[in-house]
């Protein structure tokens, strides 16, 4: 293997290729300096749809990856991959065996049933209403609703975490910290929403501020990018996050996806201790 060397890689999917794509790309993160090229495939439904995939495979050899529930349209897949000696994996058999075992049935095999509108889907359609709505400190009267609400200094990805929680079916809201502006700190007496404080290291926090006013134009005061000032910006917004005992992540390392994730298990914590002191009070009744 060359340094140049391409690899084709070909994800295959009869629903939106979501969940395909995320597992392939889980795994392509612990290769480095590997060189890829995706060809995705997309609502494969029909024999017709699936003789163009194959079609393209054949002109593009590469591993193929695929998420594919019927027969009829897996096997012609599987049966070209044998006759073209191309490697092929289905990304979902190994557990859809581990779960048929331990159930001791068979799955439906319904396509894109995991985007289907049910409840759920709905309550997340809900929850991202309801977080763009209450994104940067806005409609704080009705704040208290949230399941969530993040607060934190200026580019502490507040919001882009409220819109992955949002997607995840969670109600979010987030507060800014801006020096000199009053917090309304009537919020942070709600029961019902779980504060988190967002922070960030000063140093890589001023980057941040300093490429954004670059990229954005904006005229802002040096303050807001002045090292020492966003230190202390930091600090007084730890001394919050003390003073209300909420939980604080330290974002400068993380994605917002494991950001999100330590959030979810904070929020589940909490919500499994409500309950179970709950059950506890209810049998001492």
């Amino acid at each position: 293997m060359t340094s140049d060397e391409i690899f084709n890689l070909h994800l295959v999917s009869d629903s939106s290729g979501e969940t395909v794509t995320n597992i392939a790309r889980a795994c392509l993160v612990q290769y480095e300096n590997v060189k890829v090229t995706e060809h995705a495939w997309w609502l494969i439904r029909t024999p017709g749809q699936m003789t163009r995939v194959i079609e393209g495979i054949r002109n593009a050899p590469g591993l193929v990856i695929f998420t594919l529930l019927e027969s009829r349209i897996r096997k012609p897949l599987e049966q070209a991959c044998r006759e073209l000696n191309i490697p092929s994996v289905s990304a979902l058999d190994p557990v859809m065996v581990a779960l048929a075992a331990f159930f001791h049935r068979q799955a439906r095999s319904e396509i894109g049933r995991q985007h289907a509108l049910d409840e759920g889907y709905f309550e997340r359609i809900d929850a991202m209403h309801f977080t763009m709505a209450h994104d940067d400190g806005q409609s704080v009267a009705t704040m208290s609703a949230a399941d969530i609400i993040l607060v934190g200094v200026s580019r502490t990805s507040k919001t882009p975490t409220c819109m992955y929680l949002a997607n995840r079916g969670f109600k979010v809201g987030n507060i800014p910290l801006v020096p000199g502006v009053p917090v309304p700190e009537e919020i942070f007496g709600s029961k019902k929403p779980l504060f988190i404080g967002l922070t960030r290291e000063p140093r890589s926090l001023t980057d941040i501020r300093q490429s954004r006013l670059r990229i954005m134009n904006e005229d802002r005061s040096v303050g807001y990018a002045d090292v020492d000032n966003v230190r202390e910006e930091i600090a007084e917004s730890r001394r919050l996050f003390v003073k209300y005992g909420w939980p604080v992540i330290d974002v400068t390392r993380r994605s917002i996806e494991e950001t999100a994730a330590t959030i979810v298990q904070l929020f589940n914590q909490r919500h499994a201790g409500t309950t179970q002191a709950d059950s506890t009070q209810a049998g001492t009744t």
